[in-house]
């Protein structure tokens, strides 16, 4: 007989993924396996009752993991992602309705500051508020060298990971009240960054700076700031990164043996917005297989 222990540990995969590719920003429904959003598996306990959440780049891998859980938790989620990825938004949406949450659609490109502060505007006009604020929406491409950069890649990638993370962040905080939680989507990438993802890293190192800085600056309002650094995760992000010789070994150098699926993500998220994290601000937990930060 199979005990549980040796079940979890068995749960997901253990090798490597399938050669493919997709354009950017790579489509749930394209993603060879399927990525585990915790669809069928993960059981909310009430932990966020009733709280309004706004979560960037909602759509699919992280995202949706997260957005499931926070509505079987009990809160309503806004989501926003690219229009290109209209259909992962819509069905993510029909999960957090069958949670029995509201869902707010809300397309467009984070690269757009009016864009990112309509966003909360929005959020807080439909739900009457905002509670939690996940800033998750990411960008990254495979390099092959600094010299080989263009300044336009290079623009895009701080626009989307740092420039939008800002400008949500400001729109959101006059609306955020005592007990209120920021959460960001760093990255393993901060601390130990690939050569190939130079941008990408740089980007992801500045959000610890502004996770830690923000948290100083909110602590006195009862504002919780912290962040999630997850390591390799099976999103469509990792097909379209333009590096598919690479994935039959990706997530392999772990110390678990394997990359994570979304799913693993979602409850430190849930932990980290929810009254269980009360004391626990300017805090960078990792989701990372084992690799140290």
């Amino acid at each position: 007989m199979t005990d549980k222990s040796e079940l979890d540990a068995n749960r997901y995969r253990t090798e490597g993924f399938p050669e493919q590719q997709q354009e950017q920003p790579g489509l749930t429904g394209a993603t060879e396996p399927r990525p585990d959003h915790g669809e069928e598996t993960y059981a909310g306990s009430g932990k966020l009752q009733d709280r309004k959440a706004l979560i960037t780049g909602g759509d699919s891998g992280i995202g949706r993991a997260v957005a499931i859980a926070f509505a079987r938790e009990g809160a309503d989620v806004a989501l926003s992602y690219l229009p290109e990825e209209e259909e992962d938004g819509r069905d993510t949406a029909g999960w957090i309705q069958k949670a029995g949450r509201e869902a707010l659609l809300l397309p467009g490109d984070a690269r757009d500051e009016q864009y990112c502060a309509d966003l909360v505007n929005r959020t807080v006009e439909t739900f009457g508020g905002l509670d939690v604020l996940v800033l998750n929406a990411a960008y990254q491409e495979n390099r092959d060298g600094l010299e080989n950069l263009p300044t336009e890649e290079f623009d895009r990638v701080f626009k989307t990971n740092l420039y939008a993370l800002m400008w949500t962040a400001r729109a959101a905080i006059p609306h955020l009240k005592p007990g209120a939680s920021i959460i960001t989507t760093s990255s393993i990438q901060a601390f130990d960054p690939s050569p190939a993802l130079i941008d990408y890293a740089m980007t992801k190192a500045a959000q610890v700076a502004f996770t830690k800085a923000l948290a100083q600056q909110l602590g006195e309002r009862g504002i919780r700031v912290n962040a999630v650094a997850p390591g390799p995760i099976w999103t469509p992000l990792i097909p379209a990164t333009s590096w598919p010789e690479t994935l039959g070994s990706f997530g392999q150098d772990t110390p678990l043996g394997r990359a994570g699926q979304p799913a693993e993500l979602a409850p430190a998220y849930v932990y980290l917005a929810s009254d269980d994290a009360s004391y626990v601000s300017g805090a960078v937990l990792p989701v990372t297989g084992g690799k140290g930060l």
